[in-house]
């Protein structure tokens, strides 16, 4: 498409064909949320959170158009009133003109998708999905893959914490750290509902976010995956690298992603005492 053509209608259908509307879940709200369809676009921010600090910057970078992860308003709301957060958040952006656009589970089913930039990021290869789509196997939630070579579970651990986007939350893991790794399970965003999908697929481990301790402890006791936690931005943040390419490629605009960490975890202060040092209670 010629620059003249480049308006938020356009890449709109461009990134639902890409995304389609009909992979998203039942209760997922994707789409164009804000925005007249006509207006020309010359700048995209990509972002994972719509949230106060992603909106200045879209204001700071002049963006026409915001390609976002996660919905604004994934549930039904009474008000937009500017003085609630989301409605503060609707009134700014549609006074400053600014579009927005969310791909959410329907990016997380695509192929590519969310949890293919995650696995890149993390060297696998021979991908397929962790959770197949019901009537199209190519695609589903969640990505399962192959190491170049095999690494205990400490080094992996390492790896993902350096390749992944830094944030306080780092990386933690569950499991025996000598354990061997071969066949990894990934799933951008919360993944503890695929626990199952993990051990059924044969990982050694699976790498997620926003798992909980019980679900996890069984998990483990069941004899499944090593676990791996990270967080939920930074598991996510990588489809932004993703999409930000597609839409360069797509049309003559300029993309931004955005790399503010919006993960709400802002300290971590690790035990003195590691899982390996820790001692049973004096009696």
């Amino acid at each position: 498409m010629t620059s003249s053509e480049t308006t938020v209608g356009r890449l709109v259908a461009a990134l639902e064909a890409r995304y389609r509307p009909a992979w998203a879940e039942q209760w997922d709200r994707v789409g164009l949320v804000l925005g007249d369809p006509d207006a020309p676009v010359r700048r995209v921010l990509c972002v994972v959170d719509v949230v106060d600090e992603t909106v200045d910057e879209a204001f700071a970078v002049g963006a026409d158009l915001i390609v976002a992860h996660h919905p604004l308003l994934l549930k039904g709301v009474s008000s937009v009133a500017p003085t609630t957060f989301k409605g503060r958040i609707v009134h700014r952006l549609i006074k400053g003109d600014i579009a927005l656009f969310t791909a959410h589970t329907n990016a997380d089913t695509a192929n590519p998708g969310v949890s293919d930039a995650l696995a890149a990021r993390l060297g696998l290869t021979d991908l397929r999905p962790l959770a197949p789509h019901a009537t199209d196997p190519t695609l589903g939630i969640g990505r399962v893959g192959t190491l170049p070579s095999p690494l205990t579970l400490r080094q992996f651990t390492a790896t993902a914490a350096d390749r992944l986007p830094a944030t306080a939350w780092g990386v933690r893991a569950a499991g025996d750290p000598e354990r061997i790794i071969r066949t990894v399970a990934v799933c951008g965003g919360s993944g503890d509902s695929f626990l199952g999908a993990a051990t059924a697929a044969g990982a050694d481990a699976y790498l997620t976010a926003d798992l909980r301790h019980h679900p996890a402890g069984e998990h483990l006791a069941a004899g499944g995956p090593a676990l791996l936690d990270a967080a939920h931005w930074a598991t996510e943040r990588p489809w932004c690298d993703d999409v930000a390419a597609w839409l360069r490629a797509e049309a003559p605009v300029e993309v931004i992603v955005s790399d503010l960490d919006t993960d709400p975890w802002t300290l971590h202060a690790a035990s003195p005492l590691s899982t390996e040092q820790k001692k049973e209670p004096s009696s």
